[in-house]
């Protein structure tokens, strides 16, 4: 899971100053992918929003139910953003096992058994750039928050469709 700030220059639903870019108007996209990097949930908010603040809705996005918690351990990797107490006890309430680097010298992040030796966040990082290849999600024209939320799950459709061996 990870969050990323677009420019909405004409304003609407969802926008907020971006603190990046000298408070001129901006989106989050806040987007969960599975190991391979397709798009599971997603959600927007302003560009001024905290990705903490961001994890419930994005896990409450997600349309297929998951597998049981018991049955099939599943993990959830996210970056030093997201390294606050509450955000650990969410995560474990919604069944995942979390991988977050601890902020400092504190401990280090528990690695992940099945796959590579380090925590995989850069998946989600190549899909939001997949979805800045569509040039109608790079800048945000839409003043309306839903027309841009269909805009998006057009997108990721569309990866979901590419990364499926089909297309």
């Amino acid at each position: 899971m990870d969050g990323a700030i677009t420019k909405a220059p004409l304003g609407g639903g969802a926008t907020g100053p971006n603190p990046t870019d000298r408070a001129k108007s901006g989106t989050k996209r806040s987007l969960a992918t599975e190991g391979r990097g397709i798009p599971i949930g997603i959600t927007v908010a302003g560009a001024n929003r905290h990705d903490k603040k961001l994890v419930k809705s994005t896990l409450d996005s997600m349309p297929i139910k998951r597998p049981s918690s018991k049955k099939v351990k599943q993990n959830i990797c996210m970056d030093k953003g997201y390294d606050f107490p509450d955000i650990r006890e969410l995560v474990e309430q919604y069944g995942y096992t979390a991988h977050i680097p601890y902020k400092g010298d504190k401990k280090k992040c528990k690695k992940l058994p099945r796959y590579r030796k380090r925590a995989r966040r850069w998946v989600v990082e190549r899909t939001h750039s997949w979805m800045n290849r569509f040039r109608r999600l790079l800048v945000r024209w839409e003043k309306r928050e839903d027309n841009y939320i269909a805009m998006l799950h057009l997108a990721c459709a569309w990866i979901t469709f590419s990364q499926s061996g089909l297309f």
